[in-house]
């Protein structure tokens, strides 16, 4: 299995929109979703070919089996250092849990009020039979801190794109003149997040990935992907000259599933080391040893969800639902909490014409809390679900999660 990484860079505005149902105004999204970068690849593909894809060739083994290649959501890499200094971060790009919290008055990370995360002591707080409701160390009302954020040099920083609306008139394709009452604007991502200390400006970058199990075709996508490079667009309002991305590509190959096994199960230690001492200092209060025997981990969404248990739509991974996805029976399985929020998603099939089906998301950085007493059956099969993916559509990027996620490492008194 490998994974090839997308390094694109903005040429033009990226008109990225989306529309909720019964809503007349198209919002700019601040990242670029898996389904867009699959449509654009399987486009460009089919433009340069005369013969119909069939049952069994390279294109139904990418994009239509059961097991078609991952095309991950394209989130933004640029770290601002300073009002004048920025970088592209060469570490993978998070999305923050559900769970983070910040200041109200001055939020996001140092050197501002710092940003920290709550579930474990939530967790603890409610087993002891407490109320908790969080501050800051200096006292102040805390609220969630939403995001993508990445570590450099040891320190944490938030990714954003800057948004600007562009304003257009229709023409007559007549006359050639602008058309009289046609006026319309477009929110859209910006092509450059600011100037350096030299005026150098600094181009918007995205990073994203394309997981495949066929060695043989990943090698060959790359090939394609060089090649045409400076041909692609994506997002929408191309043929006004938006949407244009240079793509640079890096291939490697995934570590197998015993090496990954010992990724989880050494993230999962350490947060049942913190869990625990956490748990001891709550048990000032009433000594209570409900964690006795028991190993806890939590699901991180890291992009939407489309998820559904006996045929509805649900926004919680339930105990089933886990056990269904990683087809293991374990009966002791319980989920403590879940923080998770919902929104709707539509979109438009080029390939057929058609618009897509209204979809209920469960929202990226949805947090779930599980504990076990038989962590060893959980650690491949965990591993294997953070590579593929839980619920509908995970090959447009939907339903990408991280087992234990390290900043829910970082507490309160040491808010980053």
């Amino acid at each position: 299995m490998k994974r090839i990484h997308l390094t694109i860079t903005a040429e033009t505005p990226l008109a990225i929109g989306q529309r909720k149902p019964g809503a007349s105004v198209s919002e700019a999204m601040d990242y670029i979703p898996g389904t867009v970068i699959r449509g654009a690849i399987a486009a460009h593909i089919l433009n340069q070919t005369s013969d119909s894809p069939a049952d069994g060739d390279d294109f139904h083994t990418l994009f239509l089996n059961d097991n078609a290649a991952v095309f991950q959501n394209a989130y933004p890499a640029v770290l601002k250092l300073s009002s004048d200094q920025y970088d592209v971060s060469q570490g993978e790009v998070k999305v923050l849990p559900a769970t983070a919290l910040s200041s109200k008055t001055n939020s996001g990370f140092q050197p501002k009020a710092g940003v920290f995360d709550a579930l474990i002591d939530s967790f603890c707080a409610r087993e002891h039979g407490h109320f908790y409701e969080p501050n800051d160390v200096n006292g102040d009302r805390v609220e969630p801190f939403k995001g993508f954020y990445s570590q450099h040099q040891g320190s944490y920083y938030a990714h954003s794109v800057n948004q600007r609306l562009l304003t257009r008139v229709g023409i007559n394709r007549r006359r050639a003149t602008a058309q009289e009452e046609i006026l319309y604007s477009i929110k859209v991502l910006d092509e450059f997040q600011g100037k350096a200390q030299d005026g150098t400006p600094q181009p918007t970058v995205y990073k994203s990935a394309i997981l495949i199990s066929d060695d043989n075709l990943a090698t060959a996508l790359q090939t394609f992907l060089e090649q045409n490079s400076p041909h692609f667009r994506l997002g929408g309002s191309t043929s006004r000259g938006l949407g244009k991305v240079h793509i640079e590509t890096q291939i490697e190959d995934i570590k197998d599933i015993d090496e990954r096994s010992n990724v989880i199960q050494a993230r999962i230690d350490i947060f049942n080391e913190k869990l625990n001492e956490r748990w001891s200092l709550w048990n000032v209060f009433n000594d209570s040893n409900s964690t006795k025997g028991r190993t806890f981990f939590t699901l991180d969404l890291q992009s939407d969800a489309i998820l559904s248990e006996h045929w509805q739509r649900t926004t919680v991974i339930s105990e089933a639902m886990l056990n269904q996805f990683t087809n293991i029976h374990d009966p002791d399985l319980q989920l403590h909490m879940a923080y998770s929020s919902y929104d709707y998603r539509s979109g438009w099939n080029a390939a057929w014409g058609l618009q897509k089906d209204v979809e209920l998301m469960t929202n990226m950085g949805s947090v779930y809390l599980f504990s076990t007493q038989q962590p060893q059956a959980w650690y491949e099969p965990l591993a294997w679900l953070e590579s593929r993916g839980v619920g509908d559509r995970v090959s447009e990027g939907f339903g990408q999660i991280r087992v234990c996620d390290e900043f829910h490492l970082v507490f309160r008194e040491g808010a980053e």
